[in-house]
């Protein structure tokens, strides 16, 4: 049976990514000397895998397909998270909402443009 999710995350500058992921509170373990090299970030229950991108910059879910995230973390601490995210500068663009889906989210947009929702079904 499935227990957890990683994300994996193509970047073209995979420190300038990672920098970003630890400002918000991740850790990091770099894996750089490896055949596939990579970074791992992890925060609470969520894990993250870097991967090196052979393009230039990255394009988000909602531009190739028009609409969508790139992540979406799950906590029942939606209020608090906005407020932690939106205080270190991070931009949030959307506020905390439930949604017509019955999740109470709100996103925020990372180092590479990628839209994270951060939420929870009601």
């Amino acid at each position: 049976m499935f227990t957890n999710c990683l994300q994996i995350f193509p970047s073209s500058d995979m420190n300038k990514t990672k920098e970003f992921y630890e400002r918000i509170g991740f850790t990091s373990a770099s894996y750089l000397d490896s055949e596939e090299p990579h970074i791992c970030l992890y925060r609470d229950k969520i894990e993250i895998v870097l991967t090196k991108s052979n393009r230039e910059y990255i394009v988000p879910n909602r531009e190739i397909h028009g609409y969508g995230y790139d992540a979406y973390f799950i906590t029942d601490k939606q209020e608090e998270m906005e407020k932690e995210i939106k205080e270190l500068g991070v931009k949030i663009v959307r506020p905390l909402i439930t949604t017509d889906y019955n999740n109470k989210e709100f996103v925020f947009e990372d180092i590479d443009r990628r839209w994270i929702a951060v939420g929870k079904k009601q």
